[in-house]
């Protein structure tokens, strides 16, 4: 028999999307968010064909249209020489081809879209300033004010609600920082491509920039190894840590390192990704997004993943008895999370090498044309969420 109701702990893609799915599903959602706005955390995030088809799905993509920036392609580029390497088409070729649009967006913007579609359905409910003791099932009950059939969490790579999850994963610093700041179009070096999502690629290093037009701003995340203790995402970072960054794109593009010189208030995100672990208990508590699987964001596929879980999810208890639905989404869902690991890991490897490993990486791709590239990219980009 399908569930009715569901509490989902997490504000943030994954609850809202999950909240949306359960919705579509005729399920009603309480949603738990212990901040009391939702603020514009973060900076931009890119939204693969694979995850916009699924915002379509569910009546969001239509908020977003007229806001973000389908890129031309995206474009991998020397970090000192400035020379395109190697570019994969977007725009109306992503549409062709991956049957949905590539987008670029602040990831506030998608919040709000997905918080409007959320508060004008019936079956949503958010609470907002409710730090509720999941691990306390009287207090859960009381607060949604009746048992529920289902508790998601989506409470990201710090999850509270893996205490309810026996052997769940467990978050471990990766050992790489990204900094990230944006930058006025206005102000913004002429390096930079107004109309592209660019990955700058150096030794042990790399960045990333596309322009966030609903901002008129460009998002630029700088991509490094170091070591933290951090869990602050919202830190300028200490002078030794900024200190190591400038050391880390030293011999780099004079155009780079100096517009890097100039942010003072670039924030300092340590990345933290989750260890293997069950993601459910086996009856009515499943974790989803960074709460299940946080990995590395050097495959873009951070907030796309979060997209599809809750789509999946949503479909799955909609269609099969709650226990068996639970161990059917672990099991579909664990192969493409750990296939994607894999290709941030080596996308983390092919962009930072060194010496004669990056003449030859270099020529590798040169020699690849952009369908041949975009090839490679059919099982991200066109996946169709079970739903």
């Amino acid at each position: 028999m399908p569930i009715k109701t569901a509490a989902i702990i997490g504000a943030g893609i994954a609850g809202l999307t999950a909240a949306l799915a359960l919705a579509r599903n005729g399920i009603r959602a309480a949603i738990f968010e212990q901040a009391e706005a939702l603020t514009e955390v973060g900076a931009g995030l890119q939204i693969s064909p694979n995850a916009s088809r699924i915002l379509d799905t569910l009546g969001v993509l239509d908020a977003l249209r007229p806001v973000w920036l389908e890129p031309a392609e995206v474009r991998l580029v020397s970090g000192s020489s400035l020379r395109l390497l190697a570019s994969v088409p977007c725009g109306s070729f992503a549409r062709e081809r991956w049957g949905s649009p590539y987008g670029a967006v602040h990831r506030a913007t998608l919040q709000k879209a997905l918080l409007a579609a959320v508060t004008a359905n019936p079956l949503c409910e958010l609470h907002l300033g409710r730090a509720i003791d999941v691990t306390d099932r009287q207090v859960l009950d009381a607060a949604i004010r009746e048992d529920v059939d289902m508790i998601i969490g989506a409470d990201g790579v710090w999850s509270r609600t893996r205490a309810l999850v026996p052997s769940a994963p467990s978050p471990h610093f990766s050992g790489n920082i990204a900094w990230r700041f944006t930058i006025p179009e206005t102000s913004a070096p002429s390096i930079l491509d107004r109309t592209s999502v660019t990955a700058f690629l150096g030794p042990s290093a790399h960045l990333v920039s596309y322009p966030i037009k609903e901002h008129a701003t460009f998002n630029i995340v700088a991509n490094i190894s170091g070591s933290s203790t951090s869990h602050d995402w919202s830190a300028t970072g200490t002078k030794a840590q900024r200190e190591h960054l400038l050391r880390r794109f030293s011999g780099w593009n004079d155009a780079i390192t100096s517009m890097l010189e100039r942010q003072e208030q670039a924030t300092f995100w340590p990345l933290y990704e989750a260890s293997a672990g069950r993601w459910h208990n086996g009856a009515n508590v499943i974790l989803i997004g960074d709460a299940a699987h946080a990995m590395m964001p050097f495959a873009a596929q951070g907030a796309a993943m979060a997209i599809e879980d809750a789509f999946e999810l949503a479909g799955m208890v909609a269609s099969h008895p709650l226990a068996e639905a639970l161990d059917l989404f672990e099991k579909h869902r664990l192969p493409r999370i750990a296939r994607l690991r894999q290709r941030a890991a080596f996308n983390q490897f092919a962009y930072h090498v060194r010496g004669p490993v990056r003449l030859a990486r270099d020529l590798v791709l040169s020699m690849r044309p952009p369908q041949r590239l975009a090839a490679d990219l059919d099982w991200i980009y066109g996946y169709r969420a079970i739903g």
